[in-house]
């Protein structure tokens, strides 16, 4: 593959088609959002975009080809999460469940399981959402865990034709889909006789099994639906099993590969906004003295700065994007450093840049704080900094044979 840093003439239209329908649909949606105090409520507020999105065909950019999708390129991916990210990440990371959610099915599911369930998110109306029931309300960063630890709580029982299954799960965007009864598609992170399994539950089988414990009231990322729920028997197939019994540890820290590399885009998208703010506001404001503040060093050098991360964070995002879509051998090394360079530069940078304004970003009315506020969830979702994602690379740098050059391709 030769390299460039040049957007094609087809991601240039992309980019753009992308920016148009984020400027379009999504601006005012997180105007709104923000607006909302219910959390239930303002999430709902989302259902129109989401329909016209599927329409413009995005949801199926989030689909590889061989699947029926348009999903080719991690940069592809990259461009059109920047853009929608920097109008509403919240909005974008709830239409992006399919990108976690289906992964496993990609890797381990036989093809009548990736026609049946890929469908849904094949359409061309709707508002349909998938879920990756990962996390429980207890903690999941142990979730491989062996007895006499409780690691993952929830439990899939064989019935005979079926799975029962009952636990708990948190965190995910739309676990109780639009309206309680589930998403279109659940990828379910659950303990069967076998081992940590991954079984897929649809709505059918969901409807009427969930309670709704409690509807999370998040300070940044306001928009995504957000709850914690129990499981009540929910009955499945035994066939809906990906994979085979014990695989679910691997297929769930692959699955969440994809999206720990976005991440990284979405620090970028907040940095970007930010930026753009207070370098306005340097470029206009005195302050009370004779000169724009940006003419100050001590100013200019905090936006040099964060600029350059900002650049930095791209590329490296970019990479492990490309990395992931293209299975790429170091794919694993590329997104874990996305997830947590990218995460935790992010708020470094907005951080930094809230000071370049001073005390007038404290003011709500000032728009740089949600930005900061959004970009506070980076490090501890898509599978934490500290519990989840270091300690995986932690474990690379320790694994035989370990080449610190192979990711740059420079070994």
């Amino acid at each position: 593959m030769s390299i460039s840093f040049t957007l094609t003439a087809e991601q240039e239209q992309l980019k753009q088609a992308a920016r148009r329908f984020a400027r379009e649909h999504l601006r005012d949606l997180a105007t709104s959002t923000r607006a909302e105090t219910d959390p239930a409520k303002r999430a709902h507020l989302a259902r129109p975009a989401f329909g016209k999105a599927v329409a413009a065909g995005f949801l199926k950019g989030l689909i590889p080809v061989p699947a029926g999708g348009a999903a080719s390129s991690g940069i592809d991916a990259s461009i059109f999460v920047e853009e929608w990210a920097a109008e509403n990440p919240d909005f974008t990371i709830s239409f992006a469940g399919p990108l976690i959610a289906l992964a496993p099915v990609y890797e381990a599911g036989t093809p009548e399981q990736i026609r049946r369930f890929v469908a849904p998110f094949l359409a061309d109306s709707g508002a349909p959402v998938a879920v990756m029931a990962y996390s429980e309300p207890g903690g999941s960063a142990n979730f491989d865990a062996e007895p006499p630890a409780e690691g993952v709580r929830t439990t899939a029982v064989p019935d005979g034709d079926d799975w029962v299954i009952n636990g708990s799960k948190a965190w995910a965007s739309h676990l109780p889909g639009w309206d309680g009864d589930g998403p279109d598609l659940m990828t379910i992170v659950c303990r069967t006789p076998g081992g940590i399994s991954l079984i897929v539950a649809e709505r059918e089988h969901l409807a009427g099994h969930i309670d709704i414990d409690k509807y999370y009231d998040l300070p940044g990322l306001k928009g995504c639906l957000t709850a914690s729920i129990t499981l009540r028997d929910v009955r499945v197939p035994r066939s809906h099993l990906i994979g085979r019994e014990g695989d679910g540890v691997q297929l769930t820290r692959n699955a969440f590969l994809a999206s720990g590399a976005s991440i990284g885009i979405f620090a970028v998208a907040a940095m970007r906004q930010a930026f753009d703010i207070a370098y306005r506001f340097a470029s206009s404001e005195k302050r009370g003295g004779p000169k724009p503040i940006i003419e100050y060093q001590a100013v200019a050098d905090a936006l040099t700065d964060a600029k350059g991360r900002i650049e930095a964070v791209r590329l490296l995002s970019w990479r492990a994007m490309d990395a992931v879509i293209s299975q790429d051998p170091q794919a694993l090394e590329l997104a874990l450093h996305a997830k947590v360079l990218g995460s935790e530069t992010g708020l470094d940078v907005i951080n930094n840049l809230v000071k370049v304004v001073g005390v007038s970003a404290y003011d709500a009315d000032f728009p740089i704080l949600r930005h900061l506020a959004d970009a506070t969830a980076y490090p501890i979702i898509e599978g934490s900094n500290v519990g989840v994602r270091r300690r995986q690379l932690q474990q690379l740098l320790m694994s035989p044979g370990y080449d610190p050059l192979a990711a740059s391709g420079m070994s």
